[in-house]
């Protein structure tokens, strides 16, 4: 199966889509580095949203964690390499491990299941 690679003719590229997606990499990357910095370092894994992008998912070292999106996957690995985390492949194993829950995200995610508030 040959590679394809879909490309948009109705608007010139002259450098500004790159400025942009430089721009904007850059500023993930210093969101990247300030989550990094309040939770003793991070690491991430990326994932594809298709058309709406990719989401960096965020691990700290202290079991906290967040994510961020960025509009091409593109954008998302320039930031986490601006950043210096690392990046896994897969959300699973060890990684996955990391991730600690609290009471917030307990509730929100089997709230009518445990007593909690209902999502609505």
């Amino acid at each position: 199966m040959a590679d394809t690679q879909q490309v948009d003719e109705s608007k010139p590229d002259d450098g500004k889509q790159a400025a942009r997606a430089e721009r904007k990499a850059a500023g993930l990357a210093k969101e990247i580095g300030a989550f990094a910095r309040e939770h003793g370092g991070a690491e991430g894994q990326i994932a594809y949203l298709g058309q709406k992008g990719a989401r960096i998912v965020l691990v700290g070292e202290d079991g906290g964690w967040g994510d961020l999106v960025a509009p091409t996957h593109a954008v998302a690995l320039r930031a986490v390499e601006k950043s210096g985390i690392t990046v896994h492949e897969d959300f699973d194993g060890d990684f996955a491990a990391k991730v600690r829950t609290g009471p917030y995200e307990w509730t929100r995610m089997a709230g009518i299941q445990l007593g909690g508030p209902k999502n609505a």
